[in-house]
């Protein structure tokens, strides 16, 4: 754990998780699914570690990448609807939570006084939803919101202080959770604090854009988080 800048857990009551590369492994699902897409699409397979650092915008910028940004609209938005059909089909072939994620959220929820629990992506929401309730995660958040589920995307600080205002809290109450800049840039534009995760699929960012705090594990958010480590 590095603390580039000290968060006052003691005022914290919100906890907002980015889903893939923070939550879950997801990367082998993804990287399948998108050299599906590109083999059906006639497209040669691009490596993982390419696809890996697509990886954070949302399905459609995924897949615009993937075939080099083109100026077809038509055939970006056909290949997008395809990648969802195959991915709906195999979201769960290999994917799983990193390890140390349930236990470490068992301790933030067993906490005297727990912080309200999210999850923010940028993922869409049907498959974030279903890839929460499949590997066990569900009982931990109040809401699962995905890249569809408003108007914008992270880093748009939109879903972020949605969040904030269902939980009943403020900003400064407030920490975002990820892998990749696109989430601390969220977590500065909504005026929250931010922890980044080293273990992710896009770490590398965290250079440019680093967060208050820096974890390498999982097994480190209760050290991080938790508010008794403050009291």
């Amino acid at each position: 754990m590095q603390i580039l800048r000290a968060i006052p857990l003691h005022q914290i009551r919100l906890l907002v998780f980015d889903l893939d590369g923070t939550l879950i492994d997801s990367r082998t699902d993804l990287v399948q699914s998108v050299n599906a897409t590109m083999r059906h699409y006639g497209r040669k397979d691009l490596p993982g570690d390419v696809i890996a650092s697509y990886i954070g915008d949302g399905a459609n910028m995924l897949i615009r990448r993937a075939l080099g940004d083109p100026d077809d609209e038509h055939l970006v938005n056909e290949a997008l609807a395809w990648f969802l059909a195959y991915y709906r089909e195999h979201k769960l072939d290999f994917t799983t939570t990193y390890p140390g994620v349930l236990e470490s959220l068992n301790s933030l929820a067993a906490q005297p006084e727990p912080p309200a629990m999210a999850v923010l992506t940028n993922k869409p929401v049907h498959p974030s939803v279903a890839i929460v309730n499949a590997l066990g995660l569900a009982p931990y958040f109040f809401r699962v919101y995905g890249g569809n589920s408003f108007h914008s995307k992270k880093p748009d600080p939109h879903g972020l202080l949605t969040l904030i205002q269902e939980a009943g809290t403020l900003p400064e109450n407030t920490i975002m959770i990820g892998d990749s800049d696109v989430d601390v840039l969220t977590a500065q534009n909504a005026g929250v604090w931010s922890v980044g995760c080293l273990f992710g699929l896009a770490p590398h960012t965290l250079a440019t854009d680093p967060p208050d705090v820096l974890v390498t594990s999982p097994h480190e958010w209760p050290l991080t988080l938790s508010r008794e480590q403050q009291s």
